[in-house]
């Protein structure tokens, strides 16, 4: 019989010394589930395990009753508490719970699960880390941001209830007039629906246009979290190719699909921008197949040869045009603040499909962006970034060019915040090679082919791809990051079985002219 605590460790006892009522309920549970209160047995008395714990009384009464509140012990007047009998069966195996029979899903659950998993985004090592999508935080206008979370906190509300699904008033109203100042697109503010950042954006999309049943047309290669939203539905892609001026929407006759999701002013990841032709062609197509057009401008505020581009919305009068932004390119991704302007007939049902959601994205942060936005603060704040991410696209090029030369393609320079580097004389079948052997030289560089789609990937030039982002990096940081990339390179160049082969068929045709 058990007269005292049994404690898994010699220094259990010592942590546990003076401490509260929940380590102590902490410690027996875990014993009692390990077995090494057996049902049945009593543990020590309340007096008893104070004195040897050099606790109050009270404070083991406190643990005894959230354990006996639970259902792990029985507790009697007069009587030492006893473990109880119902937990027969549960104990030994309880820290380590596993399923007998498969997992269950749902056919969307499925679905899911069969993608590739995710990158995790826990902090790295890596020296230097050209992904794409980050932001600098020296960057982010922290003072103006405080300020204005500090004013829309002060100003106190009637009451605390669920706001309006489509997203702040004020904020819709702000969005409306530096839609059309920034981009020159023309809405109405009840045509404006906020989202908790333009994925969740897609994701209403995608709930409410396609089915099962459906098609969907993507470019390819795309934006990989796109092709996987629509996909996750249970609708197929059909993958459109892209080349220097976007997709190819010729390749569009004969195609029937519920919708085509583009990103015609920067096109992800080639960087090109669809003219007025191809616009007027896809828009021709989805009147005819009585679709919806997504346009995504995830960075359409990026430019740096030319005004930013009109978006296509701009010339849809009747609108089969859902248009997608967010401030995730220009203040931070973490804020997690997009908006659709979404066609007149479509405004009630996204509202209630956003309203089931999660209600309405969080307010304090909606009016704070209606206070940049309303006082210029938000407009200045894009043109600083915009300059000095051009100066590290410029650093990025410079380098580049110095350290490759002829042996790279760049596509993409002239907008965004990132740009694709094709290596000619390395094949395809060594990216995954390359992409590691950066890392291990402490510089993280990523793959284009999960861009593309599994169904047109073969239609690719055998060359490796790198997406490489600029815009969380200093312009030292980008310079070394260069340096190692090319001693990186260079070691896969001279240990490939592969380029060896190319570098001896070379020398011999030499010596042979």
């Amino acid at each position: 019989m058990n007269e005292m605590v049994q404690f898994s460790d010699a220094g259990s006892a010592g942590r546990l010394h003076g401490m509260g009522a929940h380590q102590i309920y902490e410690a027996l549970r875990e014993q009692i589930l390990g077995g090494v209160y057996e049902t049945g047995s009593q543990l020590p008395s309340s007096r008893g395990l104070a004195n040897e714990l050099g606790v109050s009384r009270t404070t083991v009464t406190v643990a005894y009753e959230q354990l006996a509140a639970e259902g792990f012990i029985e507790v009697r007047q007069g009587a030492r508490p006893r473990v109880a009998s119902s937990l027969i069966g549960h104990q030994a195996s309880s820290t380590v719970s596993k399923r007998a029979g498969p997992i269950h899903l749902s056919a969307y659950g499925e679905r899911l699960r069969a993608n590739s998993p995710w990158p995790d985004y826990l902090p790295n090592r890596l020296k230097v880390d050209f992904r794409y999508g980050d932001l600098s935080p020296s960057d982010f206008p922290a003072l103006m941001w405080k300020r204005a979370m500090n004013m829309a906190m002060s100003q106190r509300p009637g009451r605390l209830a669920y706001d309006d699904p489509r997203g702040s008033s004020r904020l819709r109203q702000a969005l409306q007039g530096y839609l059309w100042r920034a981009r020159t697109l023309s809405c109405e503010v009840e045509q404006i629906i906020i989202a908790s950042g333009s994925q969740q954006g897609l994701d209403l999309c995608a709930r409410l246009l396609l089915d099962p049943s459906d098609s969907f047309v993507i470019e390819d290669p795309c934006y990989r979290m796109a092709r996987q939203v629509f996909a996750s539905t249970g609708a197929r892609s059909v993958s459109v190719a892209v080349d220097g001026d976007g997709m190819e929407t010729e390749l569009l006759e004969g195609i029937t699909a519920r919708l085509a999701y583009v990103t015609p002013s920067h096109q992800f990841p080639l960087g090109g921008v669809l003219p007025v032709s191809r616009r007027y062609q896809l828009l021709e197509w989805a009147r005819h197949n009585d679709a919806y057009v997504i346009e995504d401008d995830y960075d359409g505020e990026y430019r740096y040869d030319i005004r930013p581009v009109p978006p296509l919305h701009k010339l849809e009068d009747r609108s089969s045009v859902i248009y997608l932004g967010t401030i995730s390119k220009t203040l931070s991704p973490m804020l997690r603040i997009g908006y659709l302007v979404v066609p007149p007939e479509l405004q009630d049902v996204f509202a209630t499909a956003k309203q089931l959601l999660d209600r309405h994205s969080p307010v304090a942060e909606q009016e704070a962006l209606a206070s940049l936005i309303e006082s210029g603060g938000y407009e200045s704040h894009v043109r600083r970034v915009r300059r000095l991410n051009g100066e590290r696209r410029e650093t990025l090029l410079a380098a580049l060019r110095r350290a490759f030369a002829d042996r790279i393609v760049i596509e993409g320079a002239d907008a965004g915040l990132h740009v694709v580097v094709w290596f000619k004389d390395l094949p395809r079948s060594l990216e995954d090679v390359l992409v590691e052997e950066a890392r291990r030289a402490g510089v993280g560089v990523y793959s284009i082919s999960p861009l593309y789609g599994r169904e047109t990937d073969e239609g690719r030039a055998d060359r490796i791809g790198l997406v490489m982002g600029y815009s969380a990096l200093t312009t030292g940081q980008i310079e070394n990051g260069v340096r190692f990339l090319t001693h990186a390179v260079e070691r896969v160049r001279r240990n490939s079985p592969v380029t060896s082969a190319a570098r001896t068929v070379s020398a011999g045709t030499a010596e042979r002219a």
